[in-house]
């Protein structure tokens, strides 16, 4: 068994980072399965379902905004991806790969591998199941928080993410500690 470990939302400036740890049986491919950026939105939430129902486990880890603002998206995501691996309890004869050369997991055990979330089939579907779970959250948080249009582009800055700020200033949700909001901090 492996487990995959992936992100989501670092750079995004609104919502939380979210990170997903998924135990999978070595060898199991799914048709479409890849990294969440290569397959297409609406290609993602059946997929999402597939995974839970091969996944012999599924972890979340989640950061909101203000703690990403407290103590850096670095930590955050540390936090995240210990929170994710921690909730499929001890597996202690599982392999663990994490996308990416970031340690997430600390002093862990585990092998970091650049671009696993396109070669590695548990990163793949770490990497699925983190952005349907993120995008989802960010489209509950449109419902409350309408003026920003979230449910559209989930938090990241695209121009009409910087409109609605301009026009509207931030919420609680945005991240006053990146670079384009650092001015509404004060």
């Amino acid at each position: 068994m492996i487990i995959g470990v992936d992100e989501v939302g670092r750079g995004s400036w609104a919502g939380p980072v979210c990170v997903a740890a998924v135990l999978w049986p070595d060898g199991v491919m799914l048709d479409g399965l890849n990294d969440s950026k290569q397959v297409p939105a609406k290609k993602r939430g059946p997929l999402a379902q597939q995974i839970r129902e091969h996944a012999i486990g599924i972890g979340i880890g989640w950061v909101a905004a203000p703690l990403v603002d407290k103590i850096g998206v670095a930590k955050a995501l540390q936090t995240a991806a210990q929170c994710a691996v921690a909730e499929l309890g001890p597996q202690t004869d599982a392999r663990i790969v994490v996308d990416g050369r970031d340690r997430l997991l600390g002093d862990w055990p585990a092998e970091y591998i650049i671009k696993a979330d396109t070669t590695i089939p548990a990163v793949m579907a770490a990497s699925i199941i983190a952005k349907v779970a993120r995008d989802a959250y960010m489209q509950q948080l449109d419902l409350v928080f309408g003026d920003y249009q979230f449910g559209k582009h989930v938090g990241y800055g695209t121009k009409l993410h910087r409109q609605m700020i301009a026009q509207f200033g931030p919420c609680e949700h945005h991240r006053l500690s990146y670079a384009p909001l650092r001015i509404y901090a004060q």
